[in-house]
């Protein structure tokens, strides 16, 4: 996701992931499964998974990919989510976002 901050800090945020998102808007699952990253070296994947993505949209926002460190179980396809302790990062105008777990809001 492309973003425009003014005003960019390093290393990932909860107040820059505040900023992107609407807290008064749902944000929906998009995913029905877990994508694993694996670790590079050398530019060769290990084999190692080091992380799981999943995609989630918020109206008024493109879609936008959100990374476990752990294993989490997504809801259904357009569930409503909240994420535990939702952060973000800026690298070259492009947004990251990463999370500790989730839940879906019934």
């Amino acid at each position: 996701m492309k973003f425009n901050n003014s005003c960019r800090s390093s290393g990932y945020s909860a107040t820059l992931a505040n900023n992107i998102l609407d807290a008064s808007k749902p944000i929906h699952c998009l995913s029905i499964e877990l994508e694993p990253q694996q670790k590079f070296e050398d530019k060769k994947p290990t084999g190692e998974i080091i992380a799981y993505k999943a995609w989630f949209t918020q109206s008024g926002l493109p879609p936008f990919e959100v990374k476990f460190l752990d294993s989490v179980k997504l809801p259904n396809y357009l569930a409503v989510v909240e994420f535990e302790n939702l952060q973000a990062v800026e690298v070259s105008y492009n947004v990251y976002f990463k999370a500790d777990g989730l839940k879906e809001v019934k």
